[in-house]
């Protein structure tokens, strides 16, 4: 039976990985550079400090690191405030899980102002005890600090914990760390859905189906 769960937020709980590959690429186009083929990619398991710093580097930008994260965030802020759609049965299953009383915590890539207001604007705000970012924490998910630090935060061990992510590194990095894992399909890791199957402890094509596992 799980005690405790961390979610990861985009491709997991939102529908929103597309926004954050298309971000840089929307923000060099606007300043006149063409951007990398599969740059989003590239970016997507950066912070967005990290990624600021690969697009000044390498498209030799003039702007500073702070213009360069801000120009990228005013593409992404509108998209969280406005336009991000739930996964699939994903607000039934952590009202599920609220009402069963295991604790719950989001691990994200993204920046904390929109991702609260996202999930304010979908009616899920209150069902996470806290939301843990890899800016804050100062590690992107090729590190399990993220994972550790929330696990140690819900108070129970990492091998009753489940950590739910779409994105295949991520997946490795929490498995290594001894946490149980959920895989959850998203068309934009489609590729590594193989993989993921054979990592994950379990699969969820998407949330429509509470696996006795988990209760």
């Amino acid at each position: 039976m799980m005690k405790a769960a961390i979610f990861d937020v985009d491709g997991t709980i939102l529908d929103s990985v597309g926004i954050w590959e298309e971000a840089g690429e929307r923000y060099l186009r606007a300043i006149g550079k063409e951007p990398e083929k599969m740059l989003g990619r590239i970016l997507f398991p950066m912070t967005i400090e990290e990624g600021a710093v690969y697009i000044k580097e390498y498209y030799k930008l003039s702007q500073d690191i702070s213009e360069i994260i801000q120009g990228v965030l005013g593409v992404i802020k509108d998209f969280y405030y406005k336009k991000a759609l739930l996964k699939k049965g994903a607000g039934n299953f952590l009202g599920k899980l609220f009402d069963e009383k295991i604790p719950v915590a989001a691990a994200t890539s993204g920046k904390r102002e929109y991702v609260e207001a996202a999930f304010k604007r979908l009616g899920i705000l209150p069902y996470f005890s806290r939301i843990f970012t890899c800016s804050e924490i100062g590690r992107g998910k090729s590190d399990p600090l993220i994972y550790l630090t929330a696990g140690e935060y819900l108070g129970e061990d990492a091998s009753d914990i489940y950590v739910f992510e779409d994105a295949l590194y991520a997946l490795e990095t929490a498995k290594a760390a001894g946490f149980r894992t959920v895989g959850v399909y998203d068309r934009y890791s489609a590729e590594d859905t193989q993989e993921i199957r054979r990592l994950a402890d379990v699969f969820l094509q998407d949330f429509t189906y509470l696996k006795d596992v988990f209760f």
